[in-house]
């Protein structure tokens, strides 16, 4: 929890106070900024939008834009910046102090959150919220609205198709965030649940109340109720309207509903500058809204839009690629532009088709190494991915070599709590003398501790003993089902079935079946209750029955798991160490690499089925390549394997269609069948092959 309380009657700082214009530290912009750059940082009073095309310096807009309005004459107080992140807005702050020496504790910038926090610590008694209000951070608002569920329904959770606690937050957040009835993101999610629906607006109704009457708020609050206080209380919307003359915001593409009613709310006759990119909106699904950007100029009358298309990161050809990528859009809405190349011409983008994801590996090393022999360090060369399970076999080849690598975007794959947790299950399947897999998933059902696992266990170990059975089958005799906790009993028999079903197979089914039959078990319905992103992680399960297939049996596959978690802990990164970065494209956004290589660009991985099937939105997929492309400075590598195990299954995968839509005079055809280095082609039978999708 926070719990912090303001004794400052003015917690955004003291009045803005009028000044003369005044140059500040001899600053010419007309020399030190482009064209482009120059009319928007100029621009005159009134509302501005601000298309900043990637690596076109936005940043650098944005803080001589501050400067601009210091020179003439608007105090420091008066300006507000909103950001996403406390370091963009750090770093912006402190590059306005050291370009025009005016200190950044005069200027009020930060997170949506943190201006709504302290808002809420101004005007908060007008909706019956105390001056010390508590903030709860994400532990705490999950056990809280576990709390709330248990006192509303003491039975909830008993039963196994019933989510957890943390993904119904997750609904509910999104919910308001997106500016959508709770019940209505509940039916689109549980379409089939009637029972539960109800019981979700049941839960959100106990939780609002109980942390207004506890002085409580979560994260969300603090946007919910500052909008609250902008819509209903003049007092309040009068002070934001006179206290900030002028409004920044930075990354205005990635801004919810919420946020941008906020925006809309603050700003005193439309004196705000957007600064943001259309083509760069990839955060949809976590409630960003593209239209908020696309609506700008129709909600602020006025509005003048000035793009910004000089780009100092990517080649000519890079930026070739990336320009036609835009030209394919589909959505009738969206902003033009054009990105124009700084830097001197480089080879032309790579497309590489491969075999497999371990061929798509090879290639991806071997070209690694060829760069890092002509004089490249590991740290200028990023692995680039839509998702995380795509980079599996890539992350066990760097493994296996002892390649220096980082995975800025999580854990290495095999280290992952639910990768770990499937295999466990594999190992006592296996092994069921190892006490260390079993405790790890036992532990994981309700009021089940180490010391009762052990327990329940060692009654197991004697039953079968005693009647010449499995320990599995041991686990659920009823002598056992007594001793173990009532709240775990159903998810008991469940676990013990799973274990039984996936011993049978065991002994006589190839490890892609058994891991199959694990992931089709207990656990599946372990990850749909407990984790809101449950799909993504049953992708990642998936993904380890193309890993089983390339071993004769379980117990092999085990041996190289454990072998592969050795080589990684053996080769641990030191600091400062240059290494070779992986990242899912999400991660990557605002970064940049000399040399980019971006994996698994076959339909049906990159976009997604979900996006193909018209489930999600395909245009931000292609957003998504987009972002990818453009993090690279001079090399791009695109790569697609072109066979996949599906479910135990060889599928034939086309190339993504996001390449089949480029004119081929923006990128070169790479043969990696013939790279050196490659020995790994397995033959697959015409017959076992299926085509992904209908006629792609």
């Amino acid at each position: 929890m926070y719990d912090y309380e303001d004794e400052e009657d003015d917690l955004f700082g003291p009045p803005p106070q009028a000044s003369k214009p005044t140059k500040q530290k001899g600053i010419d912009f007309k020399k030190e900024l482009n064209e482009d750059q120059f009319r928007a940082v100029t621009a005159p009073d009134g509302p501005a939008l601000v298309l900043a095309g990637a690596g076109s310096g936005k940043t650098r807009t944005l803080t001589y834009r501050v400067a601009y309005l210091l020179e003439n004459g608007v105090p420091p107080e008066s300006i507000l910046l909103l950001t996403f992140t406390n370091k963009a807005s750090k770093q912006m702050l402190e590059r306005v102090e050291e370009l025009t020496g005016i200190g950044s504790h005069r200027f009020l910038g930060g997170t949506f959150h943190h201006v709504g926090g302290q808002a809420l610590r101004l005007f908060g008694d007008l909706i019956g919220l105390p001056r010390s209000f508590t903030i709860l951070d994400d532990g705490d608002s999950d056990a809280l609205l576990n709390e709330v569920i248990r006192e509303i329904d003491p039975d909830f959770f008993k039963a196994k198709e019933n989510p957890k606690a943390k993904p119904i937050k997750g609904l509910i957040s999104f919910a308001r965030n997106v500016g959508k009835d709770v019940e209505e993101v509940a039916r689109a999610r549980y379409p089939a649940n009637r029972e539960l629906i109800t019981k979700i607006d049941q839960f959100l109704d106990g939780y609002t109340k109980t942390k207004l009457a506890r002085g409580l708020t979560d994260y969300d609050d603090l946007l919910v109720f500052w909008l609250t206080l902008l819509e209903k209380h003049e007092e309040a919307r009068q002070y934001f309207q006179n206290r900030f003359s002028h409004i920044l915001v930075d990354e205005y593409q990635d801004v919810n509903s919420l946020q941008a009613r906020i925006v809309d709310h603050v700003v005193s006759n439309h004196q705000v500058m957007a600064v943001g990119d259309d083509a760069q909106c990839i955060y949809t699904w976590r409630g960003a809204d593209l239209d908020q950007i696309l609506s700008f100029p129709d909600r602020h009358p006025g509005t003048k839009i000035f793009k910004i298309e000089t780009n100092y990161r990517s080649s000519p050809e890079i930026l070739q690629l990336a320009n036609g990528i835009l030209e394919n859009r589909t959505s009738e809405k969206s902003f033009s532009k054009e990105l124009k190349a700084s830097k001197p011409h480089q080879d032309l983008p790579k497309v590489i088709p491969t075999l497999d994801g371990y061929q798509q590996a090879d290639f991806v090393i071997s070209k690694i190494e060829e760069l890092y022999n002509s004089g490249a360090e590991y740290d200028q060369i990023a692995i680039l991915y839509r998702a995380h399970y795509h980079a599996m076999e890539l992350q066990v080849e760097l493994s296996r070599r002892g390649l220096p690598f980082l995975i800025t975007s999580g854990l290495r794959f095999f280290e992952q709590a639910h990768v770990k947790d499937l295999v466990a299950q594999l190992r006592f399947v296996a092994n069921p003398k190892d006490n260390t897999a079993f405790l790890r998933f036992a532990c994981l059902l309700p009021k089940v501790g180490e010391k009762t696992a052990i327990r329940l266990l060692k009654q197991a170990n004697g039953l079968a003993k005693d009647l010449s059975i499995s320990v599995c089958e041991a686990l659920g005799n009823e002598k056992v089902l007594q001793k173990v906790p009532k709240d775990a009993k159903e998810d008991w028999e469940s676990l013990c079935e799973t274990l039984v079903e996936i011993h049978k197979v065991a002994g006589n089914s190839s490890p892609s079946v058994v891991v199959e039959e694990a992931i089709g078990g207990w656990y599946q319905l372990y990850l749909r209750a407990t984790y809101e992103n449950w799909p993504r992680r049953e992708e990642d399960l998936e993904s380890l029955v193309d890993f089983a297939s390339k071993h004769e049996t379980l117990a092999e596959m085990l041996s190289q798991l454990v072998l592969l978690s050795s080589e990684s802990g053996d080769r641990v990164v030191k600091h400062g160490e240059s290494c070779i970065r992986l990242s899912t494209i999400h991660q990557s956004k605002g970064l940049e690499y000399p040399h980019v290589f971006i994996i698994g660009l076959a339909d049906g991985l990159f976009p997604n089925k979900r996006a193909i099937d018209g489930e999600s939105d395909l245009e931000e997929e292609r957003r998504l390549f987009y972002v990818a492309s453009t993090r690279a400075e001079r090399s791009l590598y695109l790569l697609y394997p072109t066979l996949a195990n599906q479910k135990g299954t060889p599928v034939r995968l086309m190339q993504s269609r996001f390449i089949k839509e480029l004119s081929d005079s923006k990128y070169e055809i790479h043969n990696a069948y013939s790279h050196r280095g490659f020995g790994r082609e397995r033959s697959y039978g015409q017959s076992g092959w299926s085509r992904y999708g209908r006629g792609y």
